[in-house]
């Protein structure tokens, strides 16, 4: 069974750093694209950047030139590294990913989500 499961989050101070990670596992043929989505409180899931297979990213205006996506292929693994934080980013950070796992057909998958919290 194909899961995605995030860690890295925490508080952090206003200006501070901090990386997110996704391993995703179960039985997996083929990942393509990868990415990272924040959900506010009372607020909607929004894209926050994404990776394809290749590299290709694609990030929020919000975000741009603060926060950088990478991916490890050789261990399933996508990573948002987020500098220069600010209280506006506080949100629960969900990893999302389009998988094909054996035997099966590709599917979108999503992480529990991480908490990140950015307060003095």
């Amino acid at each position: 069974q194909v899961r995605l499961v995030e860690s890295g989050g925490g508080l952090v101070q206003p200006g501070g750093s901090l990386r997110l990670s996704c391993v995703a596992s179960g039985g997996i043929r083929s990942i393509y694209a990868m990415g990272w989505y924040r959900q506010a409180l009372g607020k909607q899931r929004e894209l926050v950047a994404t990776i394809t297979s290749s590299g290709n990213t694609n990030y929020a205006d919000s975000v741009k030139g603060r926060y950088t996506i990478a991916r490890d292929n050789a261990k399933n693994t996508v990573y948002l590294q987020m500098n220069s934080l600010k209280p506006a980013d506080t949100a629960v950070y969900y990893c999302n990913a389009d998988i094909r796992a054996l035997l099966r057909d590709t599917f979108n998958y999503w992480g529990q989500g991480t908490q990140v919290t950015v307060s003095s």
